[in-house]
């Protein structure tokens, strides 16, 4: 029984891991290349992204 539950418990930690990395994988990076204004930069309808130091650049809020 002990063994059953320490196998599940490393199973679920394992599993955690990937389910971890897959989701910060799918947040968007956005770097589109120099810009010069912010009009330069593509629009994202979630995040905040203007021109900072001649790369487009997230906002935090």
């Amino acid at each position: 029984m002990t063994k059953t539950m320490k196998f599940l418990y490393v199973l679920i930690i394992f599993i955690s891991i990937f389910v971890v990395a897959s989701v910060y994988d799918s947040i968007p990076y956005v770097n589109s290349g120099p810009c010069v204004t912010d009009k330069d930069c593509p629009k994202v309808s979630q995040y905040n992204i203007r021109c900072r130091k001649g790369q487009c650049a997230r906002i935090r809020v």
